[in-house]
């Protein structure tokens, strides 16, 4: 009877074998998306505009190959429309089905020879086909049907004549044995066991299970059952076994009875370990050499009944390689898994999931040494696997391995997922001697027995700080598409990718430093006020039409931004930073480069601050032993002396030694009559005045720094401690947070003063502008105005996290001596923020997503990213006076 459904692997490259006529490309338009068909005759127009043209059959395939592989690398079922009636047609399809690790299907369309013929006739393209063309195809089709199995395909389906054909009406895709992205956990994902029977009933316990007896009534019975040891427990919460149930320990098939038991019931999913893999051959009948433990496992099996030892049988033998979990955000196989065998299903597969994969040399212990894969990983899930005992686990690229060595004396460990927490518990004994040391590292130049370093307690993050000392070009040259919680995708473009590698290259800091670089801050817009170019009532109002109801508004020092990353100790940075030698801090730049070219004055300076938190307090009441601070360092003259000499300093000596002179003349020029020279007098004398509130303006932000004492750190956002961000607080708690800590060194730290303003009083907001006006009038900068909330967003967008409000005075500096003389401040009124904005809010989403991704132990290259992202979108040509 025909079948109406095929059943396809949903991940596959599908041939469509048939003669010219066959219907095949009819077949593929009914069944499959357009997309998923690539077809020959579609590659031979596109390459000569003409689809029967058999000249450009080698280019037509070319592009075919192609597009075949750049869909199977994405993992996309694809359907090749070719007559593919010849093996050495078909051998290189294969290939590239076992290159991207999916299926090869084959499906026959085997029609009589005069259907085809008569098709043919129909087509104006195809009137003039000879006769023994569909002969000859119809000849290889039926050589074919004797070989594809043997070709490496593994399903396929023969339809004969046009009934069973035309009886096919829908393509069912199954989905892959290790897609189970529809589960989304919580999970317990618990490392190597290797028959550590007791530890692991201790392990779940602290997961919120609990071991019972379970009768045995019938050869099915397990004899022991695994229930959630609370009933406000999550119910969907799963343990996950990463294999390596067997060998080496006390009781193997107690560890068999109880992972079985939870997998029958629901309650846990495990994959394959290399042992559990050897067990089974043994249980096949198969010739295995009873070594590293599995003489200890057949022993344990032999007082088992022959009923148990089927059932281990046929568990073992239905375990799949790998899950993917949680929308491709988990990934758990016993050896770990590239990104690009990730979903897939082959041999090669099913092999790096056990076994890893190996460099073909031998280390000293006689143990083949593994490539190093989680190195180089740059996937997007997460990677929890075992196999190569650790002392500590470690994340390294998103991946972490979670075999401690349990039966070697070490820990059993579980991951819980999302948390990121780990769960041990210790080993009741050394069960078996390994053949290498645990903290032996074939990664570390010098980690055998005895060593100082080999010997010490594991540092958590080592192995990660060991690989990334170096960051990839790769990943931040060329055009780049980072993804961001807050603005989904920010595009960094090449041009400017280049500007910030010069300067992060030549200038910046070890990049293990550079958490977050701040974003630019864009000024309000333009006030129609006389004499004013910016004014707190452009900011409140912005605010009100985006519907905040809240605001702060922040006394906007005239120093230098800085960022100050602080641990309690070197040790402190050495264990989450990964830096070594180079002191207990960093204070850096919106450019990411040092702020202090005097390292005493900066050591010192980082040990005062040090102290100060530790007088507050802060360590023990954040539960941190590292900090990251987003601050002013004042005065603006430490970092800027150079700048203010050479072209503040300059402007304002030139202007008020010459204009004086050129007012004399005009003066007796005017004197004396001279048409003209009265206005030009008047206006060279608006000059004069000008130059000297110019030099008045910059002069009130500088004074000489000789030690620690001139120094003043005022600091505005508390943004991230150990597992922890603070972009979920609102700004009064940052400034009463900091204002507190303040408190505690009055001589270094000095506290921002700040206001809310309830944009609904009209009294608030009438106060927050008298105090701006008062701000200014006395010399200062002016004021940041930020919505109450740290991450401002109105439905779905996100808005403004700060505007600047700068005081007429200060914007001499900014816009020059004679800024507000008739015309120019006209000209300044036309000024457009958008593009500033727009920046900003790259910016701060870029910021906040680096500091995300370091506070959650991502990566450098993925925490750096962002950082260079920042760095290179400053290079965009956007006014710098705005």
């Amino acid at each position: 009877m025909p079948q109406d459904t095929l059943k396809l692997p949903e991940l596959s490259l599908v041939l469509l074998i048939g003669s010219t006529g066959a219907g095949k490309s009819t077949f593929a338009r009914r069944l499959f998306k357009p997309t998923e068909v690539v077809s020959s005759d579609t590659c031979r127009g596109l390459v000569s505009d003409d689809e029967n043209s058999l000249d450009a059959t080698n280019d037509a395939f070319d592009l075919l190959y192609y597009w075949v592989a750049k869909r199977l690398k994405r993992g996309r079922l694809t359907v090749v429309d070719a007559t593919n009636v010849r093996a050495e047609d078909r051998k290189a399809f294969v290939a590239l089905a076992r290159q991207y690790h999916c299926l090869p299907v084959a499906i026959v369309l085997d029609v009589p020879e005069s259907v085809a013929a008569d098709r043919n006739r129909q087509r104006p393209d195809r009137a003039g086909l000879k006769p023994h063309v569909i002969a000859g195809h119809r000849r290889l089709l039926r050589q074919s049907l004797r070989t594809l199995k043997a070709e490496g395909f593994r399903h396929i389906f023969h339809l004969r004549g046009v009934e069973e054909i035309d009886a096919v009406r829908a393509i069912a895709r199954d989905p892959l044995h290790n897609n189970r992205q529809q589960e989304t956990g919580p999970f317990d994902i618990i490392g190597d066991v290797h028959g550590c029977y007791t530890e692991l009933c201790e392990l779940l316990g602290q997961l919120g299970y609990r071991v019972e007896e379970e009768p045995v009534q019938d050869a099915r019975d397990l004899g022991v059952r695994v229930v959630r040891a609370e009933r406000e427990a999550d119910p969907s919460r799963k343990v996950i076994f990463l294999g390596d149930l067997v060998d080496r320990g006390p009781a193997s098939p107690q560890v068999l009875r109880l992972v079985m038991s939870m997998v029958r019931d629901g309650l846990a999913l495990c994959v394959p370990g290399n042992h559990d893999m050897k067990l089974l051959r043994y249980l096949n009948g198969k010739n295995v050499s009873h070594t590293h433990g599995l003489a200890e496992t057949i022993a344990q099996l032999e007082p088992e009944t022959p009923a148990f030892k089927e059932q281990v049988r046929l568990f073992l033998d239905k375990l799949v390689s790998h899950y993917v979990l949680d929308g491709s955000r988990l990934v758990v196989a016993h050896a770990g898994l590239i990104e690009e065998m990730q979903g897939r299903g082959s041999g090669a597969v099913r092999s790096f999931a056990l076994f890893g994969e190996t460099t073909g040399e031998t280390d000293e212990f006689g143990l083949p040494v593994r490539y190093h894969w989680a190195s180089e990983y740059r996937g997007r899930a997460m990677v929890v696997y075992g196999h190569t005992p650790v002392p500590e686990p470690e994340w390294l690229n998103n991946t972490i391995d979670i075999d401690t060595g349990c039966v070697f004396g070490g820990r059993l460990t579980a991951l819980r997922y999302p948390e990121r927490a780990l769960v041990t518990v210790p080993a009741h004994q050394v069960y078996a001697e390994p053949s290498r040391p645990l903290h032996y590292n074939p990664h570390r130049p010098s980690s055998l027995p005895g060593d100082a370093v080999a010997g010490a307690e594991s540092t958590p993050g080592a192995t990660a700080q060991q690989h990334d000392d170096l960051l990839d070009i790769r990943d931040v040259t060329g055009k780049q598409l980072i993804n961001t919680r807050l603005l989904n995708t920010v595009t960094v473009r090449e041009e400017n990718a280049v500007a910030a590698l010069e300067v992060m290259s030549r200038f910046a800091l070890n990049p293990k430093w550079l958490l977050y670089l701040p974003p630019t801050m864009s000024p309000t817009e333009t006030s129609e006020l006389p004499d004013l170019l910016e004014h707190p009532a452009e900011a409140f109002a912005y605010y009100q039409r985006q519907g905040v109801a809240r605001v702060v508004c922040e006394e906007k020092h005239m120093g230098s931004r800085v960022v100050v990353v602080l641990g309690r100790d070197e040790a402190a940075i050495q264990r989450r930073l990964g830096v070594v030698g180079e002191g207990l801090g960093k204070c850096y730049t919106r450019t990411g480069r040092n702020f202090f070219t005097d390292s005493e004055l900066e050591a010192e300076f980082l040990t005062r601050l040090r102290d100060a938190l530790t007088a507050a307090g802060f360590w023990e009441k954040f539960g941190t032993d590292w900090v990251c601070l987003d601050a002013e360092l004042l005065p603006w003259s430490a970092k800027a002396q150079e700048l203010v000499r050479s072209q503040y300093a300059a402007v304002a000596a030139a202007a008020t030694a010459a204009l004086p002179q050129v007012e004399a003349a005009l003066a007796t020029a005017t004197a004396r009559g001279l048409a003209g020279a009265a206005e030009l007098l008047a206006r060279t004398s608006a000059r004069r005045e000008a130059a000297t509130a110019y030099a008045d303006a910059y002069r009130r932000y500088c004074w000489p720094v000789q030690s620690l004492a001139d120094l003043k750190l005022a600091p505005f956002h508390l943004l991230a401690t150990e597992g922890k961000t603070y972009f979920d607080r609102d700004h009064a708690w940052h400034m009463e947070t900091l204002r507190a800590l303040s408190l505690a060194a009055p001589g270094l730290l000095r506290a921002t003063p700040y206001h809310v303003v309830d944009l609904a009083n009209p009294a608030e907001i009438e106060a927050a502008t008298d105090w701006w006006l008062a701000l200014t009038a006395g010399g200062g900068e002016g004021m940041v105005v930020k919505p109450y909330d740290f991450i401002p967003t109105t439905g779905r967008s996100l808005i403004q996290p700060a505007l600047k409000c700068r005081g007429r005075e200060y914007l001499r500096i900014i816009y020059g001596p004679d800024y507000l003389l008739d015309g120019n401040l006209e000209r300044l009124r036309q000024r457009n923020v958008k593009a500033k904005r727009n920046l900003a809010l790259r910016e701060f989403a870029l910021g906040v997503e680096g500091l995300e991704r370091f506070v959650a132990s991502q990566p450098l290259r993925l925490v750096h990213q962002c950082v260079f992202g920042v760095l290179a979108l400053e290079s965009e040509p956007i006014d710098p006076r705005l």
